[in-house]
């Protein structure tokens, strides 16, 4: 789950592009799909996948 606003987003594809902040919520529920050098992780979210530093991301818990 996204924990903060981001100022802006990174995408998390082999072309990066940086993307408005807005895309993603604070609160919104994604799926990692990848782990990135110096602590970001490829996040997957409704409105696409992006590149998100893991101070930004909270754990929630899995039932």
């Amino acid at each position: 789950m996204l924990s903060e606003q981001q100022p802006y987003l990174k995408t998390a594809d082999a072309m990066p592009m940086l993307r408005p902040g807005d895309l993603v919520s604070a609160g919104e529920e994604g799926e990692v799909i990848s782990l990135l050098p110096k602590d970001q992780r490829g996040v997957r979210f409704r409105r696409g996948s992006f590149v998100v530093p893991l101070s930004a991301l909270q754990e929630i818990g899995s039932d």
